[in-house]
């Protein structure tokens, strides 16, 4: 695997609304800032999700309130062991609203091909 390989991996894996493949991609210590800064509601302190039990725990939070997500990317580059994303993701609610958010997705490959942080930029 390509360090340009795991941003689609990941967004798809949510698309599919694949828990356990999403977070196959992840490290055992991986750390999952999302937003880079933290969040009021999911991480006050903004330190990020540390492991995957937590990053779990924070797929489940977000997955709950959407029924679909959808992404398109604009861009990529990858250099090093690092890959930068910027992409609109759409998601519907379980309401039936719909937001969409541009962010810039940054992906640290670990030396296994697996994910080892996730840095999401979005406001």
């Amino acid at each position: 695997m390509k360090p340009a390989d795991l941003p689609i991996k990941s967004m798809s894996a949510v698309k599919a609304r694949d828990r356990e493949g999403w977070l196959a991609l992840f490290e055992d210590n991986a750390v999952v800032e999302d937003p880079v800064g933290g969040h009021e509601m999911w991480d006050k302190e903004g330190t990020g999700q540390q492991g995957k039990e937590a990053i779990g725990r924070f797929y489940d939070m977000f997955s709950s309130s959407q029924s679909a997500m959808d992404f398109e990317v604009h861009h990529m580059a990858a250099c090093g062991n690092e890959a930068a994303c910027f992409v609109t993701m759409k998601f519907t609610m379980n309401d039936g609203t719909v937001n969409e958010n541009k962010l810039i997705n940054i992906y640290k490959m670990s030396p296994n091909g697996k994910v080892a942080s996730l840095r999401s930029f979005w406001n």
